[in-house]
């Protein structure tokens, strides 16, 4: 990501949480646990497949109860669901661990197979927008119209949002441009028609610049744009990424920036990334239960934007929260914190991945939804 900060972590408050202290053993940096969670997996281990960002932060934040039921819906390599379930297992709660990538739920099974075999955790297939319903599938009610009550059963929600170690070091998953690869870019790659090449290849010079403004905030979107479509017909990840880099001059961190940017602006618009993010946002407030917490875990100011408005208001769009005749927040959440979580220069320095990080948090009030409320 084009963004890095090496704040440390101790900024935050965490000592106004009130959370499980993790096991012993799941302390500090290592990414390996104790639990059968962290069976043998892939050769040289499970890190290398997912690398979880801020692991033991985010349960200290997220774990209010560890008999409550939880949810990670962005499973990838199963890293902050073992650290979870760490807490949730021993003390009988519950985690249900959710992905659109196929991959990732094969990957998953074996990892916390005693997990799901003991019924502390559940796995699902499904995007963001579609995890409300497959939750009812799943067993785990939600609160009707959004009100708070005895349905909304989470007691936390967990957003790592972004794409996987393993989803950009697959060559042929075509995430990176530091592998030759296809433009694909799908992450599930079962369903839906859309990849990269299909933007790059047929869409118009207008509305790829769309894409790379929008999503990637490129300033550089039309002549960028332009030199795309001259290029075609584009086939690989390194193919595009020496068109844009040839584009327009300038230093080669910069060069590099930018072909970052448009490779994130490609693939959020290959997977309505935006669409979903806000879909999942709106409906978290059905989901937990007050005093439950939402944690959501951003990578780029696309992101991180909504999740700050949302916790400050209950709407991604807006900065102000209602309020009652009396002038008293009527907002779905609480903000806990209230600048983000960051990486600590040790974890950055340990992966890289982590520069970016922006850890949010927020706690469910006991107001309804803003779609129960106006109603």
């Amino acid at each position: 990501d084009e963004q890095g900060h090496t704040h440390h972590i101790m900024r935050t408050p965490l000592g106004l949480v009130a959370a499980p202290v993790l096991p012993a053993c799941s302390r500090g940096l290592s990414v390996r646990l104790c639990s059968p969670s962290s069976a043998a997996g892939p050769a040289g281990g499970w890190e290398e497949y997912h690398v979880p960002v801020l692991r033991d932060e985010l349960v200290r934040w997220l774990v209010t109860d560890p008999a409550g039921t939880y949810a990670d819906l962005t499973l990838g390599g199963g890293g902050h669901s073992a650290a979870l379930l760490d807490v949730l297992a021993p003390a009988g709660g519950r985690l249900v661990c959710a992905d659109r990538d196929g991959d990732a739920i094969r990957q998953a099974r074996r990892r916390l197979g005693t997990h799901v075999e003991s019924g502390a955790a559940t796995l699902l297939q499904t995007s963001f927008g579609r995890f409300p319903a497959a939750l009812s599938r799943a067993g785990v009610g939600v609160g009707a119209g959004g009100a708070p009550g005895e349905g909304a059963r989470l007691s936390g929600v967990l957003l790592d949002l972004g794409v996987s170690s393993h989803q950009i070091d697959e060559a042929s998953r075509g995430f990176s441009m530091r592998f030759e690869g296809p433009l694909d870019m799908r992450m599930d790659q079962a369903s839906g028609e859309l990849t990269a090449a299909t933007i790059l290849n047929e869409w118009s010079t207008a509305e790829i610049a769309d894409v790379l403004w929008r999503h990637g905030e490129e300033r550089l979107s039309r002549p960028l744009s332009r030199a795309l479509v001259a290029a075609r017909p584009l086939r690989s990840t390194a193919q595009l990424a020496s068109v844009v880099k040839a584009a327009q001059p300038g230093a080669p961190k910069e060069l590099t920036k930018r072909a970052a940017r448009v490779f994130q602006a490609l693939r959020i618009e290959v997977n309505a990334e935006m669409d979903e993010l806000e879909a999942i946002l709106a409906a978290a407030a059905s989901l937990v239960r007050p005093g439950g917490r939402l944690a959501v875990m951003s990578y780029h100011s696309l992101e991180d934007r909504r999740v700050k408005r949302l916790l400050r208001s209950g709407a991604t769009g807006g900065d102000s929260p209602p309020r009652d005749f009396y002038g008293n927040s009527l907002a779905p959440w609480t903000p806990l914190t209230r600048q983000p979580v960051f990486a600590s220069d040790a974890e950055i320095e340990a992966n890289p991945r982590a520069r970016s990080v922006r850890l949010r948090v927020g706690e469910r009030s006991s107001h309804p939804a803003p779609e129960a409320a106006a109603g």
